[in-house]
């Protein structure tokens, strides 16, 4: 059992709690499966830790990251002077508990969008298009403004079987330059297009849809990286069609697109074999629309909180914290430094035994959400990644850890579309918790978890009211106490992984929303 106790100087934030819980969403009594007699040894273990950790610290954290974003244009985005601020935070608050931490800096492609773009139509007829409407502004978009015709750029509009408009230099031969270029979705990346429109001289480029089945309405793109230097949109068939027989557009853009710095921040126990290394990790960063303080301030707060927490534990293997940076622009983060140990230390990433995941863990109308690492609500497929040999048994320790404190807890797809994804992808064992993002809770969530069915578990997810009263303390107090449980448990202790386990399932198998769907994939970059 841990040698710990409670932090003798918390400064309890009443007032904090008190307005937070007012936008909490009540829950039900709940019932949940007695647990079984390794757990109920395991719980005990666990139990000081678990006094230590509470939501009040949690929310000290919380606080200080809305105050870091309140203080820079509200965001903590990575490439923001926010997100400096919050790793700075991060790194400071290990160093005082005794951690030595690593700043890991890698260049990113940042970009944001400074202000609503704009898509009008003048000849043959006046329209005005609605941004994220009739049409999206294409993630890496350059800035500018463009007045000019429509040329249509080898659409073969007949042809809905494949469309290589745009693909080619080819394709732009005879193109005005200066003229706005019209090309079609398809067969190559949306960066492709446009700078070959942008060699051609276009002033803008309009991507329309392929027009088949599922593909017809506008949609948001992006360009992979910051090439474009003219301003890109992708917009629906039926528009690109009115478009393709002759008009004249305008189209406005504002955006900041470069390379920039962005950082993981990591640290390491003093104690524990240096050979066997439990990880940790939740993304830092915000999307440039908001504090993020649900998405993800609730994951980083509540693990920097356990660090405090479990920074005097002597533990049996090696636990690595990690708060990672630009998840949000597609986890680039833990990308960059699952890639980098690969090819440059391929002996430490061997000596990761497993990796646990926290993202978005305090959702107003929250769900107790364990990552299906076995599989067995969610089979393998779109939307779900197969979990490497371990990741059951991960998640089977979450939801027995529920089970023993008489809450129930359900699955959420094992996407791959958090910062597990790259660990999975070397087949490293993984597992998390999530507690639903712009899903809508049923009604058979509601009868397990209280809350109001029908509607968003986090209606505020990438916008900017995800500010800190956007935060649950219930959520944030029963699943900061099942991080901490879970990274003594494995760091003392690791003879669990390879425990038979059954796939039983937890819940109704209605995906949460959120971190694990197409959005962190973000915008597409081709068909």
């Amino acid at each position: 059992m841990p040698s710990l106790s409670p932090r003798s100087t918390r400064t309890t934030r009443t007032a904090l709690l008190t307005l937070a819980s007012a936008a909490a969403v009540a829950t039900a009594t709940l019932t949940a499966p007695a647990a079984s007699g390794d757990t109920q040894d395991a719980v005990a273990a666990s139990q000081n830790l678990r006094d230590a950790v509470t939501k009040e610290g949690v929310f000290e954290h919380l606080e200080a990251l809305q105050e870091i974003s309140d203080a820079n244009e509200k965001t903590r985005a990575s490439g923001t002077p926010g997100y400096r601020a919050s790793r700075d935070y991060v790194v400071g608050k290990l160093r005082a508990a005794g951690y030595t931490p690593t700043i890991q800096e890698f260049d990113f492609p940042f970009y944001r969008q400074l202000a609503p773009s704009t898509f009008t139509q003048s000849a043959p007829t006046e329209r005005a298009f609605v941004e994220n409407t009739d049409y999206a502004l294409m993630t890496y978009s350059g800035s500018g403004s463009a007045d000019a015709p429509v040329q249509a750029v080898d659409l073969k509009l007949n042809d809905l079987a494949g469309s290589t408009s745009g693909c080619e230099d080819a394709d732009f031969a005879g193109f005005v330059p200066g003229n706005v270029a019209l090309v079609r979705r398809g067969a190559c990346a949306f960066g492709v297009k446009v700078v070959n429109a942008q060699e051609a001289g276009a002033s803008a480029v309009i991507v329309m849809n392929t027009g088949t089945a599922g593909a017809t309405a506008a949609f948001a793109g992006t360009l992979g990286a910051p090439v474009g230097t003219v301003p890109s949109i992708g917009t629906s068939f039926a528009i690109g069609q009115s478009l393709a027989s002759g008009a004249t557009v305008q189209i406005s853009a504002s955006t900041e697109s470069e390379i920039r710095q962005t950082w993981n921040v990591h640290a390491d126990s003093k104690t524990g074999d240096r050979e066997t290394t439990v990880q940790a990790g939740a993304h830092l960063d915000s999307v440039v629309a908001g504090s993020g303080s649900n998405d993800n301030g609730s994951g980083s707060a509540a693990l920097l909180e356990v660090a405090e927490q479990i920074a005097t534990t002597k533990t049996a293997n090696r636990i690595r914290f990690s708060w990672w940076g630009a998840e949000e622009l597609g986890l680039l983060g833990s990308n960059h430094y699952i890639n980098d140990l690969a090819a440059n230390s391929p002996s430490t990433l061997r000596k990761i035994a497993l990796y646990l995941n926290f993202d978005m863990i305090g959702s107003p109308n929250y769900g107790l959400f364990v990552y299906d690492g076995d599989n067995s609500a969610f089979p393998v497929g779109p939307g779900a990644a197969l979990g490497p040999a371990g990741s059951g048994q991960i998640e089977k320790q979450f939801h027995d850890y529920f089970a023993s404190q008489g809450l129930p807890s359900a699955e959420t797809p094992f996407s791959g579309r958090s910062d597990y994804g790259p660990f999975i992808a070397k087949g490293i064992p993984a597992g998390g918790l999530f507690t639903g993002a712009e899903g809508v809770k049923t009604a058979s969530q509601a009868e397990l978890f209280g809350g109001v069915a029908g509607v968003a578990y986090d209606s505020c997810y990438h916008q900017a009211c995800d500010g800190l009263t956007n935060n649950n303390p219930e959520a944030i107090d029963h699943n900061s106490d099942a991080v901490a449980h879970a990274v003594l448990t494995y760091a003392q202790d690791l003879s669990s992984l390879t425990a038979p386990v059954s796939g039983s399932v937890h819940g109704d198998g209605t995906p949460s929303g959120g971190g694990l769907h197409e959005d962190h994939d973000h915008e597409l970059p081709s068909s």
